[in-house]
């Protein structure tokens, strides 16, 4: 007995901490693939969250305070070995809308998410996700790529003074365009030039062929690296160009300037904010001014997550435990607010970087963690003269796949789902959180629309036959008796109705209520109202009712041939006749 009660002890600590699942079978093999990964996910790593630190509107090194934690407690939690959580585009964009740059405002905002998410899987809250439509991601992740591109056009111009908010940014952008700075525009530009080129080239390589020479590998394995580390390339690159420019007393780029050198502490997340007049904002305020965004973010960081873990999960044929996943977000977030981080989740980018260098375990994201600390710990008085003009460059190239042409010509055909495409989209551009919000609401109002207004087919057999296409539940109970009045009852004579309800599987009060009327109304007019292929569980509960007339018939055509002949069908008052249901 106590044996059994510890195998289960240990099956429930495997199931909360996935590490013990893979831990004990370790193989030299996955440490030098792990490692390898690792290495290459943490060069693409440090300089995108220098970028989308930008994006938040937060120094610099804010992002790579947010992009190590989630390599070490993902390796304990996560249950995909190709995940990689850290800062992204889109939670950059949602952290800047909600916190407006203010840093101790994105650390908070990072532990209240974090909590709201580990509740969420503690509670098995998951299936919450499911609300969130395809049309909806979409049409925010379309938004959310546009507003981040043209965000950063001000820092390729090298163009100061230009705010936040979209439609007065893109005005400002074009207005200010003769105050371009020469160095930072063909800086910009450059690096655009050479990321593109890179991202060409390694597309170009296809899959491998294993009859190409020696020396024809080799060169591919070698283009492959250097696009794969494009970003870092570049950036060290513009870097040594700005460095070399301002050595020589010629102040010709805009450039990061002073960062904070060394590790973030390790200190629980600020309660309060202080304004630039020394006002000191409370916890409650605070909250209050998150609004809609605490709700927002979270969803958003879970949903970005899952869907990259359930793709590649797919891809490399292996599973995930949703819920799980849940708490690894969470825990990250929680734990990387006490060390200065705003909000992260699962990078595409960069788990396919991943994915395809070989990751065998979580353990690569170890690595990717380290050379984040290395960087802040010995690289960040570096950082000073990284032009911001080659971090929009690489900014714009990231956030660019995310705007998808495709999906718009596919949702055109089923026209339903391009309105909360629309609505999501256009709403974004005025405030992210808002977009979200406005294209749920639009997807459930449909949703409930087809719900209460359910496809029902009539056809004429003498008898009226009326096929319900999906379930009847008690918002479309009043639709269908408006059928049944305008079409059976109030027309001269009144007509006998057979209703299929083999699509039915489930029934509440309201219906039975509404059908209990129906009854009676044909009583009066001395017709029929059959039912016919109802499911035992859905036949049990209308027994139970005991309705006045209720009939019932195991097919359509013996309903219909009763009250077409005169003939009354079965009473089923002393139990059910068995009705066997077709297998899904």
């Amino acid at each position: 007995r106590s044996s059994s009660r510890g195998c289960c002890s240990y099956s429930t600590l495997k199931a909360w901490l996935p590490i013990l699942s893979w831990l004990p079978k370790y193989k030299l093999k996955w440490l030098q693939m792990d490692v390898l990964a690792g290495l290459t996910v943490g060069l693409t790593t440090v300089p995108q969250a220098l970028a989308y630190a930008e994006v938040a509107g937060l120094p610099v090194q804010y992002g790579l305070y947010s992009a190590f934690m989630g390599g070490f407690i993902y390796t304990l939690l996560g249950t995909s070995k190709d995940v990689t959580l850290g800062p992204t585009a889109i939670m950059s964009l949602l952290c800047s809308s909600v916190v407006g740059g203010h840093p101790q405002r994105a650390v908070l905002l990072s532990l209240l998410c974090g909590l709201i998410q580990a509740v969420m899987a503690l509670l098995r809250l998951g299936f919450l996700l499911d609300f969130i439509s395809y049309p909806v991601i979409k049409g925010f992740t379309c938004a959310a790529a546009v507003t981040i591109g043209f965000g950063q056009v001000k820092n390729i111009l090298g163009l100061q003074g230009v705010p936040q908010e979209f439609f007065l940014e893109v005005y400002y952008t074009f207005h200010k365009i003769p105050e371009a700075r020469i160095g930072d525009v063909v800086l910009g530009l450059l690096c655009l030039f050479l990321l593109i080129m890179l991202v060409l080239m390694k597309a170009s390589l296809g899959s491998d062929d294993s009859d190409a020479s020696t020396s024809s590998s080799v060169a591919r394995k070698l283009v492959w690296t250097v696009a794969t580390m494009r970003n870092a390339l570049v950036v060290v690159a513009a870097s040594l160009i700005a460095f070399s420019w301002d050595a020589y007393g010629h102040h010709v780029f805009t450039i990061t300037g002073q960062t904070m050198k060394g590790l973030p502490p390790f200190k629980p997340p600020p309660t309060s904010d202080t304004t630039a007049n020394g006002t000191v904002v409370p916890f409650r305020e605070i909250v209050e001014d998150f609004g809609g965004g605490l709700a927002v973010i979270p969803f958003m960081g879970v949903l970005e997550s899952i869907a990259i873990a359930t793709a590649f999960a797919s891809q490399n044929d292996y599973r995930i435990d949703a819920n799980q996943e849940l708490l690894a977000i969470g825990v990250t977030n929680i734990m990387g607010s006490f060390v200065s981080a705003y909000p992260v989740t699962g990078s595409f980018g960069r788990t396919a970087v991943n994915s395809q260098t070989g990751v065998c375990t979580p353990a690569g994201g170890i690595v990717t963690s380290v050379i984040v600390l290395l960087s802040l710990a010995f690289l960040m008085p570096a950082f000073y003269y990284i032009p911001k003009a080659c971090l929009a460059a690489v900014i714009i190239c990231a956030v660019a796949p995310m705007v998808d042409y495709q999906v718009v010509a596919k949702m055109w055909r089923i026209q339903l789902d391009l309105l909360p495409f629309v609505v999501t989209f256009l709403m974004s551009f005025w405030q992210v959180q808002y977009g979200i919000m406005g294209g749920v609401a639009v997807s459930g109002a449909l949703l409930l629309y087809n719900a209460a207004r359910p496809q029902i087919k009539v056809s004429d057999h003498n008898v009226l036959l009326m096929e319900l296409s999906s379930g009847l539940s008690f918002p479309a109970m009043e639709y269908l008796s408006h059928i049944i009045h305008t079409q059976a009852l109030q027309v001269s004579p009144p007509r006998s109705v057979v209703l299929d309800c083999h699509h039915v599987s489930i029934i509440d009060y309201t219906v039975i209520n509404e059908l209990s009327d129906l009854l009676r109304q044909f009583k009066l007019r001395r017709v029929q109202l059959v039912f016919s292929g109802l499911r035992p569980s859905v036949l049990k509960v209308l027994l139970a009712a005991d309705l006045d007339g209720f009939r019932h018939t195991d097919s359509v055509e013996e309903a219909i041939k009763g009250p077409r002949a005169g003939i009354e069908p079965r009473l089923l008052r002393h139990g059910p006749t068995p009705v066997h249901e077709s297998p899904a």
